[in-house]
């Protein structure tokens, strides 16, 4: 029986409210369902199974052993340089970028949108026509070397080669720039020019602005920006393996090598190990990030 409020006779109202809640968002997670399936399927499956084998040694008891490793010889080297690499390669296109952001929001709305349309393409090139693109151009017979050498700088008259952890960098900061102008773009745009009116009618310069008004507001944008480009760079396989042919110890290089099959013996489970650490490093890199980016969304 239900009483004239439409309600079943024996449940309160606040009963009644939470069923029509949870059939709600019950049918609003409908449409969900194949998107969850696909993650569960793809990324939470696999990496349950990873997660597991990298605590077992060969005769399936649970060790440490298997993360003692990866931090020890060529691979904990491996681990340093690949770290090393991102950071620099981060900063770079973090300073590159910001710079040249600042400079195309000035410019105009058509001129924006033609470098923004230009750097979603560069910001997604990578692999194997990156390398041969860079080897054409900066490699030991390519067109900018052999331009740079006419004009009497010879760029192998030193220690540079392209299949360096320098030239890596090198190749990295080709989309490593355009994606930082992508996503630090807008947030230069949100600063509004009523900011600048109010430091020029207090009397304050342009070293006022810029140190007490644009980079607090920027800064935050900016050192997300920067931890999303880090992790670009840190799981970056297709390039650094078409360029070094595995001469480079690297940590996605290293653990490619292991899943073709190249697995050192006693030690099966290494490359699993190895992916875990690199998801864990990724994941406070992430955490890092969202950290910044609620603090700068409390801010604003």
């Amino acid at each position: 029986m239900t009483d004239r409020t439409g309600s079943r006779k024996g449940a309160g109202p606040l009963q009644y409210k939470a069923g029509k809640a949870s059939k709600g968002t019950f049918k609003s997670l409908l449409p969900l369902l194949p998107f969850l399936a696909f993650i569960g399927y793809f990324l939470v499956f696999p990496l349950t199974f990873i997660i597991r084998d990298a605590f077992l040694s060969n005769d399936g008891k649970f060790t440490w052993t298997n993360f003692a490793q990866c931090f020890q010889g060529v691979y904990g080297h491996s681990f340093y340089v690949s770290i090393h690499l991102s950071f620099i390669s981060a900063m770079i296109g973090a300073v590159a970028g910001s710079m040249i952001a600042s400079a195309i929001v000035k410019t105009g709305s058509r001129t924006r949108k033609a470098v923004a349309a230009t750097s979603s393409v560069l910001a997604n090139t990578g692999g194997v026509p990156l390398a041969f693109m860079f080897l054409a151009g900066f490699g030991a017979e390519g067109l900018v070397t052999k331009t740079l050498k006419a004009m009497g700088w010879n760029l192998y008259g030193g220690s540079f080669t392209l299949f360096s952890e320098t030239g890596i960098i090198l190749v990295y900061c080709f989309f490593q720039i355009p994606l930082m102008v992508l996503i630090f773009s807008p947030a230069l745009e949100n600063i509004k020019p009523e900011f600048r009116e109010a430091n020029d009618s207090l009397g304050g310069t342009r070293l006022t602005y810029f140190t007490r008004v644009s980079v607090p507001l920027l800064f935050p944008a900016f050192l997300s920006t920067s931890l999303l480009l880090f992790a670009n760079s840190f799981s970056a396989y297709a390039t650094a393996r078409a360029m070094t042919a595995g001469t480079l110890p690297l940590m996605p290089l290293l653990i490619g090598n292991l899943v073709d099959g190249n697995v050192i013996a006693n030690q099966e489970h290494l490359g699993h190990a190895m992916a875990v650490s690199m998801i864990g490093v990724s994941i406070i890199v992430m955490g890092i990030y969202l950290l910044v980016l609620k603090f700068s969304k409390a801010r604003s």
